[in-house]
């Protein structure tokens, strides 16, 4: 491709807009371009980059005996509705009518829709394994769009579905598409970790996330210095050592005015705050409900939806619950709440001795509860946020946190969607089984954002050879060169080389301020002095690494470095 014809309008500055890198650069090195909120163009150097990144997807999606279909991306409101996820999705769903008033929506993904194809033409065991997958637009309604490719409300994924007879076959395709999304990002060249996951709106009893480790990664994760747990904060669990318990004391009632605070409450009574318990209410479909953690503990709310589900979870303000039980704010504890409101308390909880609670009274606080004594009816589960430092679950490690972007997250759906679609097959005697199923994708637009996110200096993208636009930059520094460029370019061509020559009308610095901003692999620059001694600059411009070639050797020398990196 020549330069002077490619649709890339780099800037120079940096549009106010973009508040990450990834989204920065795609501006300045003309990728894409926005159209609306959280709605991008894909110009052409993005359009090459996404065509490899879904090439290595399709590669390894067929190794694993994938078939790529292409399922409607408006789909009918009846199937969602009855899967159960019509409401579910709520707002973040775009719908529409069509001019018979049918409701339709875009697909923000397709678990429906192809338990449906499926259900219609699978009759038998003999059909099945089945693994199918598209790649496709998907659509969300974000509330806030906002990093770019990163969180907007049109995107391209890869999604495959797998339709098993048994657990064992589910087992397999999860393993499968593991082995599968592990070869894709490491051939696109990325550093990522496979961690334990929620399984959110797909639903489903088992999940890992595919997280790119980067500085501006969303997700907040925790892995294991000895061994190889990692896990997403929503979904991490930990080991803490409870205190060996004192003597038990009898309950007491101490006067603790204005002490609102778990902080101003620990520093009042001089205790820690691990050795007070937090009294909160969260607002739910059915009600209020009360959520005991310790004091320098957090309320997980993804695992406390898990635990109490309905569409409904919100933190109830202090105010709401003093008007709607009378209980005072700054003041609110477990023992004596009204009898009406479930209590569900972290593990932790459970474990303690001589805790503070307030007293549900205006400037008191109760000391030396003991929850098994003092307020048993309660639902201990894990409900807690773990913290950096604490113990691993599975070994004696530690843990650590990191910054990630989910690229990619696999499913055990089991039968949540065949069972509501009534998905069946006969198996070996005759009778009728629930299709087990599972469900895998992978962000393929926020793939290529997350390369670069993990691929970039001060001057612009570092792509990793694998998914960059073009394999080779050959840069002619005057009109002077550009004969030989263009010499050199046909024979890169010829040789099956990806190559994009700039053979722009523009200064030198231009030329290579627009190829590091680009960030093609190899700049192979064809300038007067070198020229001279029969000699090209080459600069790889992943390391910054800088040699020089004779002109008979480039193609060779080329040739050997795509053999040896891709």
């Amino acid at each position: 491709m020549r330069q002077s014809n490619l649709f890339a309008p780099t800037l120079r500055e940096t549009p106010a807009e973009a508040e990450i890198i990834s989204h920065q650069l795609m501006l300045r090195a003309g990728m894409i371009r926005k159209s609306a909120a959280g709605v991008y163009t894909y110009l052409p150097l993005a359009q090459r980059v996404l065509r490899k990144i879904m090439t290595i997807v399709r590669e390894e999606m067929d190794r694993e005996d994938g078939q790529e279909l292409a399922l409607p991306i408006v789909q009918p409101a009846e199937i969602w509705k009855e899967s159960g996820r019509w409401d579910v999705y709520g707002p973040e769903m775009f719908r529409l009518e069509d001019r018979h008033h049918r409701e339709f929506c875009l697909g923000p993904t397709h678990e429906e829709i192809v338990t449906t194809i499926v259900k219609g033409d699978v009759r038998s065991y003999r059909d099945l394994p089945l693994r199918l997958y598209q790649i496709q637009n998907k659509y969300r309604d974000e509330i806030r769009p906002r990093f770019g490719l990163m969180r907007g409300r049109e995107f391209i994924m890869k999604d495959l579905y797998s339709f098993d007879i048994d657990e064992t076959g589910l087992e397999e395709s999860y393993r499968a598409m593991y082995r599968a999304y592990t070869r894709v990002f490491s051939r696109c060249g990325l550093k990522f970790r496979p961690v334990e996951a929620d399984s959110g709106a797909i639903g489903g009893n088992a999940s890992q996330e595919f997280m790119v480790l980067a500085e501006n990664g969303e997700a907040l994760i925790v892995y294991c210095d000895h061994c190889d747990y990692a896990a997403n904060i929503e979904k991490a669990t930990s080991q803490v050592q409870v205190e060996a318990a004192g003597s038990v004391k009898e309950l007491e009632r101490v006067a603790t005015p204005n002490q609102k605070t778990i902080e101003a409450v620990s520093d009042f009574l001089k205790v820690k705050p691990a050795d007070t318990i937090k009294t909160l209410f969260y607002g739910t479909d059915s009600g209020y409900i009360a959520v005991l953690v310790r004091g320098d503990d957090q309320v997980n709310e993804i695992k406390l939806g898990n635990l109490v589900g309905g569409n409904k979870l919100y933190l109830a303000p202090p105010e709401e619950i003093n008007q709607q039980f009378g209980l005072p704010v700054g003041f609110v504890g477990p023992v004596g709440l009204d009898a009406k409101i479930t209590i569900y308390a972290d593990n932790l909880v459970e474990e303690m001795h001589n805790a503070v609670v307030g007293a549900n009274q205006e400037g008191y606080h109760l000391v030396n509860v003991e929850p098994l004594r003092d307020f048993p009816e309660v639902t201990y589960t894990n409900l807690r946020t773990v913290k950096p430092g604490e113990q691993c679950p599975h070994c004696q490690g530690r843990l650590h946190d990191a910054r990630g972007i989910e690229v990619g997250q696999i499913f055990k759906l089991g039968t949540k969607y065949s069972k509501a679609l009534g998905a069946t097959f006969l198996d070996e005697q005759g009778k009728s089984q629930l299709i087990i199923m599972g469900c895998y994708g992978i962000g393929v637009s926020r793939t290529m954002a997350a390369a670069i996110e993990q691929h970039f200096d001060e001057n612009g993208i570092k792509w990793p050879l694998a998914i960059a636009p073009f394999q080779v930059h050959v840069v002619s520094v005057s009109a002077d060169q550009l004969p030989v460029a263009e010499d050199l370019y046909r024979q890169l061509n010829d040789a099956g080389v990806e190559t994009l020559l700039d053979d722009r009308n523009e200064r030198p610095g231009v030329k290579f301020k627009d190829a590091d901003l680009i960030g093609i692999p190899v700049r192979i620059t064809i300038g007067p002095k070198g020229l001279a001694q029969g000699e090209v600059e080459v600069k790889y411009r992943q390391t910054g690494a800088e040699e020089r070639w004779t002109l008979a050797e480039v193609v060779t020398k080329v040739k050997e470095y795509l053999g040896s990196n891709l």
